[in-house]
């Protein structure tokens, strides 16, 4: 299962966009914000930046305000994922991150990061309180690999290109929403394994295990997720960014 990103008519600075080719993207566009929680003093790991995100991307998709019909998100979701999944990371701290608490979403905590990823809406207009939110330069240390090697599902980040840690969330949030969508799939299809496999991971809160393959172990590795970029931040041209597989 591949996903292409492809170009935007929103600024560079927010144009980190899957497209499937099924589908044109809405004349207006919407993005799903992932609101990174900083602390200046007190950084949280790179990777463990990266999981939060990746499981608070999947725990909105599987929300019942969001998979009910008639439930409080599923026309927003239901919209925004018709056209191009973008997802816009940001990065608040202090009382601007308590600010954000207050906006439809869910937050997901792995290690030291916490992370919130917002219902998707307009890119434009925002809501004050993610308007005023940086988006560039959003970068956390590398203190230490994934702690969660027992996770259900795994994402890979390409050792071909270097991402920032907006960058790099955006990214493996793309792939643990993939491999979500084709489980769920997968399972309403009929496909035991596949239900076996959803069933665990929503029994294990959609932990996600964030792994940095080296270029021979990229290069030999064939996922059933596999995310396109653009190239039109931080990486050039289009470029396998992240994969995901359980």
């Amino acid at each position: 299962m591949r996903h292409d990103a492809e170009n935007s008519s929103v600024p560079p600075a927010l144009a980190d966009t899957v497209s499937r080719p099924d589908r044109p993207d809405h004349e207006h566009p919407w993005a799903m914000q992932l609101v990174l929680r900083r602390n200046k003093k007190d950084p949280a790991n790179h990777l463990d930046v990266l999981e939060a995100a990746a499981t608070a991307v999947v725990r909105l998709l599987d929300d019942e305000r969001t998979t009910q019909d008639t439930g409080d998100w599923s026309q927003a979701v239901a919209h925004w994922r018709a056209g191009w999944i973008r997802k816009v990371a940001r990065r608040a701290e202090n009382t601007r991150w308590e600010d954000v608490q207050q906006l439809d979403g869910v937050n997901a905590v792995s290690g030291s990061a916490d992370v919130r990823a917002l219902v998707p809406g307009p890119v434009s207009p925002l809501p004050p309180e993610v308007k005023k939110l940086q988006v560039g330069g959003t970068q956390f240390p590398h203190l230490h690999d994934s702690q969660h090697g027992d996770a259900v599902v795994t994402v890979e980040l390409t050792p071909f290109a270097e991402l920032s840690t907006g960058k790099a969330a955006a990214q493996a949030g793309h792939a643990a929403q993939m491999a979500y969508e084709r489980l769920t799939a997968d399972a309403h299809g009929g496909d035991a394994a596949a239900s076996r496999v959803l069933d665990a991971w929503r029994q294990d809160a959609f932990r996600v295990c964030v792994q940095l393959p080296s270029q021979a172990q990229w290069a030999a590795a064939e996922r059933p997720v596999q995310i396109i970029d653009a190239g039109l931040t931080e990486v050039s041209g289009a470029t396998e960014t992240s994969r995901a597989f359980w």
